[in-house]
């Protein structure tokens, strides 16, 4: 009876132990199917004041957030080059980042929502009470068939060219307002041994800007406009005469142009050994941040030629995927992107201006100040070079057509490449 009852007892042991270890076992698989998914940020923010911005913007999610986890997910390119691809990849194969960098305007509206692969965001414009919090010609941008898709963050300025101010004061010379006076200038800049103007088209979309701010110099922005919606023909005699200005420039531009990036380029500026350079105002951030130059002290800015009363508009947004897991927290994301404490903390350190009409200029240095300014009244015109004004298979074609130009300045050549590109805007 004795050893009946031993043998019971242990088997009951057994039992318990076995349950036990089941417990815990069921108690781990449950704690970690309760673990957050991460959200992975999406951009090619990895450079100069960029990546400041970025990085701020994160820690203060944290800071809100800290049991979300959260991961800088940034891929190196200028003009998300790289990104781009690495982005249409995860997006074909089902595999959507948490939320993603991308441009207001034909890039994401032609591209990601055509494609169906964004969520509307209506929903959370109305709670968070940003319909009448950011300009309505930047609602349009980020929205398709009356329902809004992603979240500005910024807004940056492309029709920008910066001068080296010690080179300038040297050399006798004031900021060009005119295309007449650029070339005035370039050629007193030019006989006394300086470099007139830095590009460093090693990516060639920063010559695309350069020809899109001549583009906007010379046909404004309603006939500008006009050539993306096909009302003006790419063989225009004003786009011919935008092609012979941009020629005449590029004499006036460094040889190793084809080996520099964007901030080479600016360097070329910010140590003398070029006068100017036009690249959208994250080149400010980059002047100081990096370099540590100093506004309207070591460097200065003036709007490109012919485009005083414009505004080449670029503006980085945010969306929500479809086919997250964590639809939840990307919204989280995107308020704090979209609230006033999100685009403060961010866009004095990128170079770029706040995209609410509600934020505080008072912490903005003053390129800051006045683009903001600026901004309330000028007319504004999509960048082609960063996707806003037209859909990425053109872009692609012209950056493919001025790369050709830079190097062999061809005109009738470049004019019919455009005209042959023009078919992708139908």
């Amino acid at each position: 009876m004795k050893k009946k009852l031993s043998i019971i007892g242990l088997l009951f042991i057994l039992v318990f132990s076995m349950a036990a270890c089941n417990s815990k076992s069921s108690s781990g698989d449950s704690k970690k199917g309760n673990e957050k998914t991460k959200l992975d940020i999406f951009s090619w923010w990895t450079g100069a004041g960029e990546e400041d911005g970025l990085k701020a913007l994160i820690a203060l999610f944290q800071e809100k957030y800290p049991d979300i986890p959260i991961e800088n997910a940034a891929v190196a390119g200028g003009a998300g080059t790289n990104a781009k691809a690495v982005l249409a990849s995860r997006m074909q194969g089902n595999d959507p980042p948490a939320t993603f960098q991308v441009h207001g305007g034909a890039e994401l509206n032609d591209g990601w929502v055509a494609a169906g692969k964004m969520e509307p965001l209506n929903d959370l414009y109305d709670e968070q009470g940003w319909n009448d919090k950011f300009p309505k010609e930047l609602i349009d941008m980020v929205s398709k068939d009356g329902k809004i898709y992603s979240v500005p963050v910024d807004i940056h300025r492309g029709n920008v060219l910066w001068y080296n101010k010690k080179v300038f004061t040297d050399n006798g010379v004031e900021p060009p307002a005119t295309f007449d006076e650029f070339f005035k200038v370039a050629d007193q800049l030019k006989s006394k041994g300086v470099t007139p103007l830095a590009l460093g088209d090693k990516e060639p979309w920063t010559a695309t800007m350069l020809f899109e701010d001549i583009l906007l110099g010379v046909l404004g922005p309603d006939d500008y406009g006009k050539l993306w919606t096909g009302e003006l023909a790419f063989d225009d005699a004003k786009v011919k005469e935008s092609a012979e200005i941009f020629k005449k420039m590029l004499g006036y531009i460094n040889e190793d142009h084809s080996s520099r990036n964007w901030q080479d380029a600016s360097q070329l500026v910010s140590n003398g050994e070029a006068a100017m350079n036009v690249m959208g105002d994250w080149a400010k951030g980059y002047f100081v941040n990096d370099l540590k130059l100093k506004v309207n002290e070591d460097f200065g800015y003036i709007t490109t030629p012919g485009t005083d009363g414009y505004f080449m508009i670029i503006t980085d947004t945010f969306g929500l995927p479809k086919g997250v897991k964590n639809p939840d927290d990307v919204k989280k994301f995107l308020g704090l992107l979209g609230s006033v404490e999100g685009q403060d903390v961010f866009n004095p350190l990128k170079g770029s201006i706040p995209a609410r009409v509600d934020a505080d200029p008072s912490i903005y240095d003053q390129y800051g100040k006045d683009t903001i300014e600026d901004f309330k009244t000028a007319k504004l015109a999509p960048s082609l070079a960063h996707g806003s004004a037209a859909p990425e298979g053109f872009v692609t074609k012209v950056n493919q057509a001025i790369n050709i130009f830079v190097t062999q300045k061809d005109v009738d050549q470049f004019i019919g490449s455009l005209k042959q590109a023009s078919a992708e805007l139908k």
